[in-house]
């Protein structure tokens, strides 16, 4: 059996990271996010910024940008090593629990905005007196729909436990 080209293995990891990286953009992670996380989770040492732009091709400041969002969702980590000048990442390897967690979470918080928005209209229709039995149904069955949601993600928060 042949020895792969360096060609070869670039284009293999790079269909690797491209394909992983769409599972995780159904977190809500855009795809420049998706994929830093993937380079980070798959590299053994912690990477500079300088470094996510090399292996990934995008600028600086989309890698730090990507960064701080994949920190707010407590995706990845900075790290400390002893004589090093720049930030270091690397990402946290306890990788479902992390996305389940941020999916669900983000999910809950949606759902709650949205019901504050019903109420919000629900309570414009009933103070300025509008009789219109569609529109109470309308507002009657969205209001259940993100109830059900809610509830739904509430038990798979418990399961996260």
């Amino acid at each position: 059996m042949d020895k792969p080209t360096s060609e070869q293995f670039e284009h293999i990891n790079n269909q690797l990271i491209s394909e992983f990286s769409k599972t995780l953009e159904m977190f809500s992670l855009n795809q420049t996010e998706a994929q830093l996380f993937v380079t980070l989770f798959f590299n053994d040492e912690p990477m500079t910024l300088d470094d996510m732009k090399d292996a990934l091709g995008r600028s600086k400041t989309a890698m730090s940008n990507a960064t701080r969002t994949l920190l707010d969702f407590n995706l990845i980590e900075r790290v400390f090593i002893k004589g090093a000048r720049k930030d270091l990442y690397q990402a946290k390897k306890d990788l479902y629990d992390k996305f389940m967690k941020t999916y669900v979470s983000r999910w809950l918080s949606a759902i709650d905005q949205q019901l504050s928005s019903l109420d919000s209209i629900q309570s414009q229709v009933q103070e300025s007196n509008i009789n219109s039995d569609s529109l109470d149904n309308k507002l009657t069955e969205a209001i259940k729909f993100h109830r059900s949601l809610e509830e739904v993600f509430k038990q798979i928060s418990q399961y996260d436990q």
